[in-house]
């Protein structure tokens, strides 16, 4: 499977608004460098500058990356769970995927409700609930039965 356009157009408004950074920012977290649409693996340093069209090229070549990691789930079914997974791991990172009890309850194949569930409780940054990990958790968990 790939990303869904629908899932391209909600990482595009849950990272930025819908309009790309086109100079470096540090990320929400203080941690690293970024641009446009979440790009921050490490290659992104301050001054950098791009197009809205590189932005765009950065976000779907990003998203190979974590297809490929959604795409070794067991459990995943439809479009819209893939699309769930892949939103998780772009936000949330490879590793706390893969130690979340959202990765064991998929793979064990548990109610969607169960599952849903796990989504919703990756909402915290730093310690505090932020309403737009919220909204974001919401949509993986609408997501994942299907629902948008």
């Amino acid at each position: 499977m790939r990303a869904s356009q629908q899932l391209i157009d909600a990482i595009k408004h849950f990272e930025c608004n819908d309009k790309p950074i086109l100079e470096a920012i540090w990320d929400k977290t203080g941690k690293v460098w970024m641009i446009g649409y979440g790009h921050s693996p490490g290659d992104v340093k301050q001054g950098d500058r791009i197009t809205a069209q590189q932005a765009e090229d950065l976000l779907r070549k990003d998203l190979q990356i974590f297809e490929k990691y959604a795409s070794a789930v067991r459990g995943i079914k439809t479009q819209g769970q893939f699309d769930a997974v892949v939103d998780f791991i772009y936000n949330c990172g490879v590793a706390n995927f893969n130690k979340s009890m959202l990765k064991r309850y998929i793979e064990a194949g548990r109610d969607t409700w169960m599952i849903q569930e796990q989504f919703l409780r990756w909402v915290n940054s730093g310690g505090q609930k932020l309403g737009g990990l919220v909204t974001r958790r919401i949509w993986d968990a609408n997501r994942w039965a299907d629902w948008k």
